[in-house]
């Protein structure tokens, strides 16, 4: 008679058992912020207009965003590895940021930065080129 039970008992689990449905797909937020292109400082949209500040005080021309997350846009000046004299804009947001350098040669330069001390930059165009940039 046992043996009977338990029987039973394993059909009844294997036939109540309903197959587990997947949950619903939502869209998946990544951890990192998507990268800041040069574009980024040709305009300001309506959410960051909303947190716009500026202070002569510091270097940057204007931040925004929040505590914690903000970007900070700043005028620049340097040269490149010819020793060729180079200025420009960027935006940067925590340690990397792009903008636009320009020079006595070439009209207009896109660049991704990152910060390597207080004040100055290693900046980087899509041919590999590298620059030396402080902030102004």
């Amino acid at each position: 008679m046992p043996k009977n039970y338990f029987i039973i008992l394993l059909l009844f689990t294997f036939y109540s058992c309903e197959k587990a449905s997947a949950p619903p797909l939502t869209q998946i937020k990544p951890f990192y912020k998507e990268v800041i292109t040069p574009d980024d400082r040709k305009t300001i949209t309506p959410e960051e207009a909303k947190t716009y500040h500026v202070n002569k005080t510091y270097h940057y021309e204007y931040r925004t965003g929040n505590s914690g997350n903000y970007e900070y846009n700043y005028d620049v000046k340097g040269i490149n590895i010819q020793g060729d004299s180079v200025f420009g804009n960027i935006n940067v947001s925590g340690k990397y940021g792009a903008g636009i350098l320009t020079s006595d040669t070439v009209a207009e330069i896109e660049i991704n930065t990152e910060w390597v001390a207080y004040g100055k930059l290693k900046a980087t165009d899509k041919k590999g080129n590298e620059y030396n940039l402080i902030v102004k």
